[in-house]
């Protein structure tokens, strides 16, 4: 393997993906939120660098591309799975049912590229393909914000009662833990990141659909 620095950046990302949750197992929230959403959008940083990087200085390898991929999808069904996970107190279908999309068609692409062996190049990555993939990482970027509003508006509302909430909420007394900004934050971060995952899970299917059509030639019985 060459290590040049567009690999480094690829296997770093590869190897961040994990992080997300060992992030959760070593820190409290809502620190373990900060530092896996950082590390999520470093890594997500990173993904237009090493292939930006890459062509600019003529410096693509075989393993390069097939490590870049991979490690997308490390990091997407990670952060999914962390995501599902941490909203089982409050579990909705309207999460839930995108994430499943997402990860299906990732399993189910990834099978078509290994039954199609040396065929498989035939399944290029798409343009539609790139935006699914962002469309992934703002939304995740997005959920994982949620996280922290969330915490923060628990914490901050932790001993009053019901009564002395919505009066800190509607002004009728002094709003000293900031409640609610976290609870605008929490709401609006929460609604644009589930409109951005059902988008992504919609590219998701159109892309998904799109490969299954290129790979159909390669599927008939002689």
């Amino acid at each position: 393997m060459k290590w040049n620095l567009p690999n480094i950046l690829t296997v770093l990302r590869l190897i961040a993906a994990p992080g997300l949750a060992v992030m959760f197992l070593y820190f409290t929230r809502p620190y373990a939120d900060w530092f896996a959403l950082i590390l999520f959008l470093s890594a997500a940083i990173t993904d237009w660098f090493d292939g930006y990087l890459a062509r600019a200085w003529k410096q693509e390898t075989k393993i390069g591309a097939m490590l870049d991929p991979i490690a997308d999808k490390a990091m997407v069904v990670i952060a999914l799975m962390i995501l599902v996970g941490y909203s089982a107190e409050h579990w909705t279908p309207w999460l839930v049912l995108p994430a499943t999309v997402i990860l299906f068609r990732e399993v189910f692409v990834s099978g078509l590229r290994e039954y199609l062996g040396d065929t498989a190049g035939t399944l290029k990555v798409t343009k539609l393909a790139k935006w699914k993939t962002t469309a992934q990482m703002v939304a995740i970027a997005v959920l994982f914000s949620q996280g922290i509003f969330e915490h923060n508006f628990v914490m901050g509302s932790l001993g009053m009662n019901p009564e002395l909430i919505d009066q800190a909420l509607t002004g009728q007394i002094e709003d000293v833990n900031h409640l609610r900004w976290h609870l605008e934050g929490m709401f609006w971060s929460g609604r644009v990141g589930l409109w951005l995952l059902w988008i992504a899970a919609t590219l998701t299917l159109i892309t998904g659909y799109d490969y299954l059509r290129k790979a159909m030639p390669h599927l008939k019985e002689s």
